[in-house]
Formats: structure tokens, C-alpha cells, sequence
């Protein structure tokens, strides 16, 4: 996701927010519990507002695609799409917890194979399509120069401060920061409950001090704005594990109150029409609870009845939706509504139901050709060779 103005740090609600298998083994036994279909859901809704927020809740470049501003487009909704970007926030706490679910346990090979399995397939081929539609002469929007391009293949574009092919990769620089510091702690070591409860209570210590020493070297590793959601995730996923773990409990809460303030901080400001929007300080902390209330009631399997196998396909689009649909999406945006004159809220609909069939179509074609091959080729040992 872009940077919406002056509201989110920067460089800058999913996804990224990445997928995992979102099944868990309860202590003492050795067979997995069913999929957390709801899980799969609540990805799913997190990349929707995103996209809300992308095509309807702020200026820029979609302003040019609509002809207009978005407001002029959705008089009374584009208020209500700026809360869209906090699906971000929503999208590390999921991450929070699916990590520590998917790394426990788990050899460091393993949580590297299935984490570059999972995240790289459908990256590559958003990075070679947005590219390739960028360099088309009937596109307005500008492409990236070749060699930051290759970059942008790697990932790390934004630390090599190269440009950006994909708005959102910013996230995804978040998500490879925290899958780092939790393979160095947690899952290099073992993943032990002492070992993840200290991971949890040093992080956000650190984090605290970083931000008081406005330090840009440990803001850029401890992530002090980010690291109440991954951490509440992996508090909420102790809970999972045993709900009456107090400790648990408390690492949730401090989080939450730790990632509201900093959601506030960043994304409020006073009434001022220069603003695109309004966000009220009340609807921020509403937003950020219900994100946490919603992993922790999944986590507590309150939410067992939405079971339904559609979510597990809806969680499998998120990721790939999560990539495409923003810059994508503003060239949809222009060739219907502009092109074609398709009123805005049908164009905002076929929008996103195009970016979701493109979704499904890297799953199927790309994901479920690559990732396999990633996984298989960077978890098999080599035969040691004969002297």
C-alpha cells in the first residue's frame, strides 16, 4: 500500500500480509486441528478494506483514474473507505499469529522454505505484470526504470532505496523484518511458550525505547509502530493454545493498547478541509479493536460455525488480490468508468471482482505451479558427496 499523505509513516492495511496454513496442533498432540476457516475470511475482509480504501478513500494517482476526486465519486462512502487503510494493522495481527502457529515447532530450513514458498511466486509475477502494463503506451501511468524493476525482484527496493513497482511491497518489507527477528529468537533456538513469551515482552520493550530514542537504525529493525500488532497476533495465538494463559492475555492487552495509540497517532489529525478525510480518533480505536476481537474470537473458536470451504479459497485470493488490485485497479478504474462511462459504485464492483479473477488466476497457474517447486527445492538435503 502507498502512502496515504501525511496519515501513515513512511514509506507507506492486508493481507501483507501473507498466508500460511491456518490449521494448529494443541499441545500434547500430534494431529492438526481443522483449518481456521475464518481466519481465511477475515484476510479476506482485511484485503477488501484496503481496497476501498485504495480506490475510494484518498487522492493521488486514483483521482486521475476516477477523472476527479473520490469524493466526487462516493460522496458519503469515500468517508467511511479512508478507516480502509487500518486493514494493514488488521493484516499484522493475523500475520502475528499465523507465524507463530506456522513456526512452532518447525527447523529454520522449513520456516524459510514455506515462508519464500508463499511469498514469492505470486510477488514475481505481480512485479513482471504491473511492469509490463505500465510500459503499454496507452497506460498513463508511469513504470519504473528497468534495473529498479530487477530490484523490486528481490524485495528489499525499499532498504536499497530503488522504486517501488508495487504501492503495497512496503508492508511486505514489515512482514520480512518481523519473519526475521522471529527466526532469529524463536524458531533458530526452538519454539518453547518461555521462549515466545520473552520474544513478545523484550520486543516491545525495545520497541518502546526506540521510539523514545528516535533512532532511525532500531526504528527501521524493532519497527516500533508495527510491532504491537505482530506481537498482539502471537499473544492471541497463546491464547489459542491455552486460553486461561494469563501471561497470554496480557501481552494481548498491552498490544492493543500500544497499536491503538500509534494508529491514532498516525492517522488522526484535526478537522481541516485541506484533508482528503476526517478520521475521528473514536472510529480509529474502533477499527484497530474489532481487528483484534476478531483473531481473538477465531482463536477462542467462536467463530467454528464459519466453516464454510469457500473461505479457504477466499484466503488463498487475499494474497495475490493484495498485490494487484491497487495499480491494477487504477487502470480498471479508468478504462470503465472513464472509457466505457460505467457509473462509479459498478466500476468500483467490477473492479474488484476482476482483480479477484486475476487473483484466482495466479493462484491457480502460478502459485500452484511454483510454490510446491520453491518449497520442494529448498528443503531437499543434498547427498553428500562421494570423497
Amino acid at each position: 500500500m502507498t502512502s496515504p499523505g501525511t496519515t501513515l509513516p513512511k514509506p507507506s492495511p492486508g493481507a501483507g500480509t501473507t498466508s500460511a496454513p491456518t490449521s494448529a496442533t494443541p499441545r500434547g498432540s500430534g494431529r492438526p486441528q481443522p483449518r481456521l476457516r475464518a481466519l481465511d475470511g477475515l484476510r479476506l475482509v482485511a484485503a477488501l478494506m484496503v481496497a476501498a480504501y485504495h480506490y475510494g478513500g484518498r487522492d493521488g494517482e486514483i483521482a486521475q483514474a476516477w477523472g476527479g476526486s473520490p469524493r466526487d465519486q462516493f460522496p458519503t462512502a469515500s468517508g467511511w473507505f479512508a478507516y480502509g487503510c487500518l486493514g494493514v494493522q488488521i493484516f499484522f495481527v493475523i500475520s502475528g499469529f499465523v507465524i507463530c502457529m506456522s513456526g512452532w515447532g518447525r527447523p529454520l530450513r522449513s520456516f524459510f522454505a514455506s515462508r519464500a514458498s508463499r511469498l514469492l511466486p505470486s510477488y514475481w509475477a505481480a512485479i513482471v505484470l504491473v511492469t509490463a502494463v505500465f510500459a503499454l503506451p496507452v497506460v498513463a501511468y508511469e513504470a519504473v526504470s528497468p534495473s529498479d524493476a530487477l530490484v523490486n525482484l528481490t524485495m528489499l527496493q525499499q532498504p536499497l532505496g530503488a522504486d517501488r513497482v508495487l504501492g503495497v511491497c512496503w508492508t511486505l518489507w514489515a512482514e520480512l523484518r518481523f519473519y526475521a527477528l522471529f527466526a532469529l529468537c524463536v524458531v533458530l533456538p526452538g519454539a518453547t511458550r518461555a521462549r515466545v513469551v520473552l520474544f513478545c515482552a523484550v520486543w516491545t520493550l525495545a520497541a518502546a525505547i526506540a521510539e523514545a530514542a528516535d533512532e532511525p537504525l532500531l526504528d527501521l529493525v524493532l519497527m516500533p509502530e508495527y510491532a504491537p500488532f505482530f506481537v498482539g497476533g502471537i499473544g492471541i495465538y497463546l491464547i489459542h493454545r491455552d486460553r486461561h494463559d494469563v501471561t497470554a492475555w496480557g501481552i494481548t492487552g498491552v498490544s492493543w493498547l500500544i497499536g491503538q495509540h500509534y494508529a491514532v497517532d498516525r492517522l488522526w489529525h484535526a478537522p481541516d478541509p485541506d484533508f482528503f478525510s476526517y478520521r475521528s480518533s473514536v472510529g480509529i480505536i474502533a477499527v484497530v479493536t474489532a481487528g483484534f476481537v476478531a483473531v481473538l474470537l477465531i482463536a477462542l473458536g467462536l467463530l467454528h460455525r464459519a466453516n464454510w470451504r469457500w473461505l479457504t479459497v477466499a484466503g488463498a485470493l487475499t494474497y495475490p488480490f493484495y498485490l494487484v488490485h491497487e495499480h491494477l485497479g487504477w487502470v480498471t478504474v479508468e478504462a470503465l468508468h472513464r472509457g466505457l462511462g460505467i457509473p462509479s459504485y459498478a466500476t468500483l464492483g467490477l473492479t474488484i471482482a476482476a482483480m479477484l479473477t486475476l487473483a484466482w488466476l495466479l493462484n491457480r497457474y502460478v502459485e500452484g505451479w511454483l510454490t510446491p517447486l520453491i518449497r520442494t527445492g529448498l528443503t531437499r538435503r543434498r547427498a553428500p558427496r562421494r570423497s
